[in-house]
């Protein structure tokens, strides 16, 4: 067994996590990052380019707050907003300073608002080194540790790499930046997005918000990885699988009679969707991109066949409950960066498609990070502690984790589960995957890569099971949650939902406000 100290420990090893890790060191704490593949190289970040919510003080900044309140249907908050905009704009010179350029930059583009995601990282991980953090790769966490007040002191996992060996880890703080859950659908870099964090923070006793806003999508092309998510006009290195959702942004789309769908970007994406999952067949006009981007991606073509790939938390909106500007979670000692936290204060109930993702990666890792190593020096020595119990690690187990994972892709993949509810749809698919619970609690398991794959299907199911019952109790269609028997929104419902719970699932609303952690009634669904 391998034991490991700190002040701070950082579960995930992607920019949230690697941000956060940078910021605790700064505030003079000892910091260990451990992540479930290699720090710098796994992950959607790694995968291609990243798209950047930066944008410098003045008017222009002030409109685009105003913009994503409305677009967010009013769920987020534009103080957090303004505060995330101004620390992404000082981390971005920070970079720069650390010698990181910019695709484009200079070359009559917009600038600074895009990144390669794999040179990014690399600089980042040289930041990790130079700031005397230590990086344990493939080391990926499956339960918290408390102290006997339930305060949140570490963590536990396996070093995959080393015969699945388990790790301990003490810690005066900890650092959830193990990205959202973006359920096996086979998008870039998602392998590693399983809600392992959403599950240890649950079984914690954390909150989780906005997860009825899980129905993100991205468009791909039908069999086919050419099309590349590069602003810079240039194909990736061998090896690279980028996601390949920012280069639709350039292209018309038409659905198979030849209709132009939408108007502006999104409102094209949306109308695609749609189709899609009405049974239409979709296609990009790739040879319409300009210069050499359009020539490389088409390769003739006139027009290239698309599909819907779940992004669920990934690039959506829901995650740990967040009740602060540093970021601390409902757990004393558990802080919350990137993905696995929710976006709800600069999002609302949309995703992250405007760049909004890359820059909660970097201010959440900031404040998480910060708030962590303070919290660690104000609270001195930790005494003895014990490993939550947690779901799908039973030494003998009884089930194959597959059963778990292909039931909660039955119920989550498809666009008429996600894209598309209804109370009778999630009624069902709750009633499902209700029933797996017990089971997978007890019965998934095992030893070496087994007990990863087991703890994986069981934070999906987890995951899921969230998403259904926050969809179901928002009877209304607002962002990204629609709602076939309540096709509009209402006035009432601008209001958040708050949820947890492992055996029994619930669901209560609470206000928009940061740091409003006292929620009304509860709410069960009917």
């Amino acid at each position: 067994m391998s034991e490991i100290a700190a002040d701070v420990l950082v579960l995930g090893g992607g920019p949230a996590g690697v941000w956060a890790a940078l910021a605790a060191a700064a505030e003079g704490a000892r910091v260990v990052l451990v992540d479930k593949g290699r720090c710098g190289a796994s992950g959607p970040t790694a995968k291609g380019i990243v798209s950047l919510w930066n944008i410098p003080p003045g008017p222009a900044r002030d409109e685009a707050v105003r913009r994503s309140f409305e677009h967010g249907g009013q769920l987020g908050d534009p103080e957090w907003m303004h505060r995330v905009l101004a620390e992404t704009h000082r981390r971005v010179d920070q970079l720069v300073r650390w010698g990181y350029r910019f695709p484009g930059e200079g070359a009559g583009r917009p600038a600074r608002v895009s990144l390669d995601g794999a040179k990014y990282l690399g600089r980042l991980r040289r930041s990790l080194i130079v700031a005397g953090v230590r990086v344990l790769d493939h080391h990926p966490a499956l339960q918290l540790r408390v102290d006997v007040e339930g305060v949140v002191s570490g963590a536990s996992g396996v070093q995959s790499r080393n015969d699945f060996r388990t790790w301990t880890a003490r810690a005066g703080a900890v650092v959830l930046a193990t990205g959202g859950c973006a359920f096996l659908s086979g998008g870039a870099g998602t392998d590693v997005d399983t809600g392992d964090g959403l599950l240890m923070a649950a079984e914690a006793g954390g909150e989780l918000s906005g997860m009825e806003f899980s129905g993100a999508y991205a468009l791909a092309p039908v069999g086919d990885s050419r099309l590349a998510a590069v602003a810079a006009d240039e194909v990736p290195g061998p090896g690279t699988a980028p996601a390949p959702d920012l280069a639709l942004h350039f292209a018309t789309l038409y659905d198979e009679t030849g209709a132009v769908l939408g108007g502006d970007p999104f409102g094209s994406r949306a109308a695609a969707f749609a189709a899609l999952a009405d049974g239409r067949r979709v296609y990009a006009a790739l040879d319409e991109l300009p210069g050499r981007l359009g020539r490389q991606l088409s390769h003739g073509q006139a027009r290239v066949p698309l599909r819907a790939v779940l992004e669920g938390t990934v690039r959506g909106t829901g995650g740990v409950r967040i009740v602060g500007f540093e970021c601390a979670t409902t757990v004393a000692g558990l802080f919350g960066a990137g993905d696995v936290a929710t976006r709800e204060p600069i999002t609302g109930a949309v995703g992250g498609f405007g760049g909004q993702g890359g820059a909660w990666a970097i201010s959440s890792g900031v404040w998480a990070g910060t708030g962590a190593a303070r919290f660690a020096r104000g609270r001195g020595r930790v005494g003895k502690v014990r490993s939550v119990a947690g779901a799908g690690l039973n030494p003998a187990a009884s089930i194959d984790p597959r059963a778990v994972v292909g039931l909660v892709q039955e119920h989550t993949v498809p666009l008429r589960r996600s894209y598309w509810r209804s109370a009778g749809s999630l009624r069902d698919s709750i009633a499902e995957l209700d029933a797996m619970w017990p089971v997978t609690e007890f019965g998934l398991g095992g030893s070496g890569p087994d007990r990863v794959r087991a703890r994986q299907a069981a934070a999906l199911l987890a995951v899921a099971r969230w998403t259904k019952y926050s969809a179901l109790a928002r009877t209304e269609t607002r962002g990204m949650h629609r709602r076939t028997d309540h096709p509009g929104a209402a006035s009432d419902w601008r209001m958040r939902l708050f949820a947890g719970g492992l055996e029994s699932v619930w669901v209560r609303p609470g206000r928009c406000e940061p740091g409003a952690d006292r929620p009304r009634a509860d709410l069960t669904p009917a």
